[in-house]
C-alpha cells in the first residue's frame, strides 16, 4: 500500500446488520475505486437512558445488531478482499471509553464497545500472516449531532468539562490526523492498540 494510495477505498460500517446490503455495499465500493486498503467501522448507534432493569430485549439487539453484528459483516468482508489481493490493509475500528468506565442506562452500548476492542486484538494477532494490522480509536466527550442533546444540558456541563483538562469538547477534527496515521504505511508495525483521544479526561 502505497503512502500516495492511503486514502484508497476508505469504508464505513452501515446502521445495521444486514449481512447482505452490506456486502453488496462493499462490493460496489471495489467496482468504483478497484480496491480498499483501509476499512474504518465508525457508524454506531447509542439509545442510552433506559434502567437496565427496564430496558427490553429489543432495544439490547438492535444497539448489539449496528454496533457489534454490523463491524463483524463490514471487517469480514474487507478482510476477503485484502487477503484475496495479497497486499495488506488497515482495520480501524471506533469504539468508545465507556468500555473502560461505567455507563449507567447504557449497558448495552458500553458492552459493544468493549467486545469491539476484543475483536480489534484478536484480529490483529490472527491476520498479521497477511499484513493486515487492526486498531481501534477510544473518544472521549465528542460534540456531535448524536451527543448534542446531552451537551445541551447544563449539569452535564458543569460536571464533565471541569474534569477535561483542555477544558472543552472535542469535535471529529480532532480525529483526523489519527485517521491518517492509520492509513498510512506510517503506521505499518503499528497493530492491536487501543489509542484514547479525550483531552486528557481519562488520567485527570
Amino acid at each position: 500500500m502505497s503512502n500516495r494510495n492511503w486514502f484508497t477505498g476508505l469504508f464505513g460500517t452501515l446502521l445495521n446488520s444486514d449481512e447482505k446490503q452490506v456486502e453488496e455495499c462493499f462490493e460496489r465500493t471495489i467496482e468504483e475505486l478497484d480496491r480498499v486498503d483501509v476499512c474504518f467501522a465508525n457508524a454506531g448507534i447509542g439509545q442510552i437512558g433506559t434502567p437496565f432493569h427496564e430496558m427490553s430485549m429489543a432495544e439490547w439487539r438492535t444497539v448489539f445488531g449496528s454496533n457489534m453484528e454490523g463491524v463483524f459483516v463490514t471487517f469480514r468482508s474487507a478482510i476477503r478482499h485484502m487477503i484475496d489481493r495479497g497486499q495488506g490493509g488497515a482495520l480501524v475500528a471506533t469504539s468508545s471509553l465507556s468500555a473502560n468506565y461505567g455507563m449507567p442506562t447504557g449497558e448495552h452500548y458500553a458492552a459493544t464497545k468493549a467486545g469491539l476492542i476484543a475483536i480489534i486484538r484478536a484480529l490483529a494477532v490472527e491476520y498479521a500472516r497477511y499484513k493486515i494490522r487492526a486498531n481501534a480509536i477510544l473518544p472521549g466527550w465528542i460534540e456531535t449531532e448524536m451527543t448534542s442533546p446531552l451537551f445541551n444540558f447544563e449539569k452535564f456541563q458543569e460536571r464533565v468539562i471541569p474534569r477535561i483538562p483542555q477544558r472543552r469538547w472535542g469535535v471529529p477534527a480532532d480525529f483526523g490526523p489519527i485517521a491518517v496515521y492509520f492509513a498510512s504505511d506510517s503506521s505499518e508495525y503499528h497493530s492491536g492498540d487501543t489509542v484514547v483521544i479525550d483531552g486528557g479526561y481519562s488520567c485527570f
